[in-house]
């Protein structure tokens, strides 16, 4: 990717898959801020999660479909703390219930009716593609959007992906840099070594 640093493709994250673990759980997260900044997280009763081709077909072994709901209960990549994300899941699971963002309302969730398997539908921007759809409690759709894990945990939504735009990164670059000889002034300020 053009302009990539190493602070993009060295990160904090979730495995096993940077595609179908990471970008999905960030996806769910981007949904319920999209929610939020819409002002439609008080109306949202029911939120479903479509995953398409190669999301669906392998999603179950690469945690795919934990990464989306712990996503939804506000756990992201970078910062995630293990333990308590297994446990939000388990409780999640047991009660059939999710705290939209962490602390936002306490919607139904059940996975087996929430999570929609899709493994023979494609769409054709890219083959790890997820669907997000928040209703309310009628069942009324408020908001729906899909969003691409396009590799190493980034994640464009459909706007993003058709102005074929890279990703916008997550942290800032500390020592930015364009060429080696520059890339050597850094560390020489810093007093950092590059070998080590």
């Amino acid at each position: 990717m053009a302009g990539a640093g190493v602070f993009d493709l060295f990160k904090l994250g979730v495995g096993p898959s940077s595609s179908h673990t990471m970008g999905p759980m960030t996806a769910a997260a981007r949904f319920v801020a999209r929610l939020a900044d819409l002002d439609l997280l008080p109306r949202t009763a029911r939120v479903t999660i479509s995953l398409f081709g190669s999301l669906a077909l392998t999603g179950r072994g690469h945690a795919t479909d934990r990464a989306v709901i712990q996503g939804l209960a506000g756990f992201r990549p970078a910062t995630i703390d293990p333990d308590a994300a297994e446990t939000a899941l388990a409780q999640i699971r047991a009660e059939c219930r999710l705290t939209l963002g962490g602390d936002g309302p306490v919607i139904g969730f059940d996975e087996a009716r929430d999570i929609l398997w899709r493994g023979r539908e494609r769409r054709p921007q890219h083959p790890n593609a997820l669907s997000f759809q928040a209703l309310d409690a009628d069942g009324t759709v408020l908001d729906e959007r899909t969003y691409f894990s396009v590799g190493g945990g980034f994640v464009l939504d459909e706007a993003e992906i058709e102005a074929n735009a890279a990703p916008a990164r997550t942290l800032p670059e500390p020592y930015p840099f364009n060429s080696g000889v520059e890339l050597l002034d850094q560390a020489e300020r810093a007093g950092l070594t590059l070998g080590a």
